[in-house]
């Protein structure tokens, strides 16, 4: 299920590095237990815990300035997850609050819009949050690097799909190593390659256009989940290019 959710306010300013901030705020209006149950334990397979929600970049017409961003009138996000209650909770409880804090703005919920889910397979989509792909790596003086790769890279695919089968047993309670899908770039450009700070780390992703193609079922799962990892930071969401 999948929503978007605008916002009013008297100063619709955030800083540049805001994705804790409407984690934050997806995890203080939606059911305590819920909230609760995600954060600290989620949907488990043997080796991973997936929280099962992704959420969009902010959505409006800005300006930079300094280390901030400044919206102009209005700003929406996306949030969507295939936990239908958690979508649910969440819309519910904007909607009997007459003002909600993000960050240390207020703002007030001007609309909340529901979206159906389009056919995905064989399609051309878009990024709304940047995908991330990583591996941790051994360094050979010792200690740890993480590695990010880019969409031309064989093991971003790999990693994806590898990443998505965990997901559906996850959810679902059973294996699908026969299953997949393919993601090839159809437009990235190297200022598609975003960099995230998140709680003092950096993460990089891709923005950009990409044909997401294979088993139906894997890929309606991305569409609710979002490709790649840290979803629930605010990554890997798309949406079908019309």
């Amino acid at each position: 299920m999948r929503i978007a959710i605008e916002f009013e306010g008297d100063k619709l300013s955030f800083p540049l590095e805001y994705n804790q901030s409407i984690q934050g705020f997806i995890y203080r209006n939606i059911d305590e237990t819920l909230a609760s149950f995600l954060h600290n334990k989620g949907f488990v397979t043997k080796e991973r815990s997936f929280k099962l929600f992704t959420f969009s970049r902010l959505l409006g017409k800005y300006k930079i300035n300094t280390d901030r961003i400044e919206f102009e009138e209005r700003v929406k996000f996306w949030i969507t997850s295939p936990v239908d209650n958690l979508i649910e909770s969440f819309a519910s409880n904007l909607v009997r609050k007459p003002e909600v804090f993000l960050g240390d703005e207020r703002f007030y919920v001007t609309s909340i819009e529901v979206k159906q889910k389009p056919s995905c397979n064989n399609a051309e989509i878009f990024m709304l949050s940047p995908v991330t792909v990583y591996s941790t790596l051994l360094k050979p003086e010792g200690g740890k690097k993480t590695y990010y790769y880019n969409p031309k890279e064989e093991e971003f695919g790999r990693l994806i799909n590898e990443n998505m089968r965990k997901k559906y047993t996850a959810f679902h309670g059973k294996e699908v190593d026969d299953l997949g899908i393919d993601i090839p770039p159809v437009r990235v450009r190297a200022s598609d390659e975003k960099i995230v700070r998140y709680k003092g780390f950096i993460i990089k992703g891709w923005m950009g256009r990409y044909r997401i193609k294979g088993d139906e079922e894997l890929i309606s799962l991305a569409y609710d989940t979002g490709l790649g990892a840290k979803n629930s930071q605010g990554f890997g969401m798309f949406e079908i290019n019309k």
